[in-house]
């Protein structure tokens, strides 16, 4: 009942998010924003995270999960009934904000509960399923967001209704809190400990974040350099997240079953593989579509493999601290994606195949490096 609570309110909270980039971003392009300040609107969700973060540990080890749960729900639901209400360029960009807040305190402490309670011989597929939660909300968003042709302020309310559902249904959880760390540690320390620990698994949120916005946000500019339509590019972008949707768990099993390490560099190999077959199909509407579906098979599972690996290489102790990382790093990517693979698409467009293979590369190469390590030890 835990597990399936936890999920049920990240499949929420993924479904809110994917009913707000779209929605918002329609919105403020009718009001006459341009698409540039449109995309910096955005981001505010991100400067959310990464400006909450370093005030999450010690509250959640004081009070625990549950009270973390319930505040994080809170904070999105109220934002959520807020937005129609007070339709303001800066208005929205405060409340985008507390969206990104609320919503890290939430998949802080569910991904770190569910790190803490899972075996690790079922890590991998508790924490697949996790990811799969939320792919599925994620990418039912937009069609909830099409309900704003009945009314603007329906999906809006929609979304804080099902949030609403699934914080009261926190209430039937009883409260834990994770291991105690060293009261005299400061919260740097732990980062760098953590860091240390499991670095090549940290890199993989990173890289994540990194891969799902350029795809979202540059693969159309690169289509549109090839002279695809409107309707070609609306058709092959949805492939690379139904292939993470489909091949989430197996991944997650093959990690259990054949170790974490070897499932993610595996994964990662044939993720580049992918992308570089992209470059011979670069016209084709088919080729590119079966190309991405394929890409998100390895590499639409890299965020939750990557917190299983992390769970794995951390004492309990660190394991807020690594999932507070976890969340940083992947608004980093998310952040940096798009001006990079953008760069890559401006100087030639056959260029973000290129770029995106090798941001995964990094990765790889440091997980070979984390086993060369282990095995001179």
């Amino acid at each position: 009942m835990r597990f399936a609570i936890l999920t049920g309110i990240v499949a929420i909270s993924g479904l809110s998010q994917g009913m707000l980039l779209p929605l918002l971003a329609m919105l403020l392009d009718e009001s006459g924003v341009s698409s540039t300040v449109n995309g910096a609107h955005a981001a505010a969700l991100y400067i959310g995270v990464l400006a909450i973060s370093p005030f999450l540990e010690r509250p959640l080890g004081t009070y625990g999960y549950k009270p973390m749960i319930l505040l994080g729900g809170f904070i999105v639901i109220c934002s959520l009934i807020l937005f129609p209400l007070f339709p303001s360029f800066f208005f929205w960009l405060i409340l985008r904000l507390l969206i990104g807040v609320g919503d890290h305190m939430l998949h802080f402490a569910t991904q770190t509960w569910i790190t803490d309670f899972s075996p690790p011989a079922e890590r991998g597929r508790r924490l697949s399923l996790y990811g799969l939660a939320f792919g599925l909300g994620f990418t039912a968003g937009p069609l909830l967001a099409s309900l704003a042709s009945i009314n603007e302020a329906l999906p809006f309310y929609l979304a804080a209704l099902f949030s609403f559902v699934g914080w009261g249904a926190v209430f039937w959880l009883p409260n834990e809190k994770p291991k105690p760390f060293e009261r005299s540690s400061s919260a740097a320390g732990r980062w760098i400990g953590a860091w240390r620990y499991a670095w090549p698994a940290l890199l993989l949120p990173l890289t994540y974040g990194f891969l799902e916005a350029a795809i979202h946000s540059v693969f159309p500019l690169y289509a549109l350099h090839k002279r695809m339509s409107a309707e070609q590019i609306a058709l092959i972008l949805p492939f690379f997240s139904f292939g993470g949707i489909i091949f989430q768990l197996p991944l997650g099993a093959l990690g259990d079953r054949f170790g974490r390490r070897i499932a993610i560099i595996g994964a990662l190999v044939a993720g580049i593989s992918c992308f570089l077959a992209a470059l011979a199909v670069s016209t084709s509407t088919i080729g590119l579509a079966a190309c991405l579906f394929a890409a998100g098979m390895f590499t639409g599972s890299l965020f939750s493999l990557g917190i299983a690996y992390m769970a794995d290489l951390l004492p309990k102790a660190l394991l807020p601290a690594g999932n507070l990382l976890s969340g940083m790093l992947y608004s980093l990517g998310s952040m940096i994606g798009p001006p990079l693979a953008g760069s890559a698409v401006d100087a030639a467009a056959d260029a973000f195949f290129l770029a995106v293979s090798a941001v995964l590369l990094i990765p790889a190469v440091g997980l070979a490096r984390r086993r060369e390590q282990e095995k001179a030890a």
